[in-house]
């Protein structure tokens, strides 16, 4: 399998709700340093995974909608615990999207998945990888 890897961060407001998040309950800041992974079994025709540069960009979008917000305040998320798990998934669901639209070539319709990791801090990260 062939991958690439795109990074950027984006920074956050928010709080949890329930007992196993102690003190995160309470409104906190968190800044994540976020990882896309697109893989492949083959290259495309140009042998690539896919262009790294509309990858970047399309990740850039991605974040720029809720970079620098309260996601307690986004009428998307509300009611929702928004862990870095949750935000994972949900940033890998709109790569998605932005594939099956075609945002990042014709050549990325090839693609077999994408994989989001989002960095806590150096000792801590989740992630999620979804098919295509």
């Amino acid at each position: 399998m062939f991958s690439i890897t795109v990074r950027d961060h984006v920074m956050v407001a928010h709080s949890f709700r329930g007992e196993v998040f102690g003190p995160a309950q309470r409104l906190h800041g968190a800044t994540f340093v976020v990882d896309a992974r697109f893989s492949r079994s083959e290259l495309d025709s140009d042998n690539i995974v896919v262009d790294i540069g509309l990858a970047t960009q399309k990740l850039g979008e991605v974040l720029a909608g809720f970079n620098y917000r309260n996601l307690d305040e986004v009428p998307e998320f509300a009611g929702i615990n928004t862990s870095t798990e949750f935000l994972a998934k949900h940033i890998a669901d709109l790569l998605a999207e932005a594939v099956h639209a075609g945002a990042l070539g014709e050549g990325a319709r090839g693609l077999a998945k994408i994989e989001v990791t989002l960095h806590e801090s150096h000792v801590a990260w989740a992630g999620y990888e979804r098919s295509l």
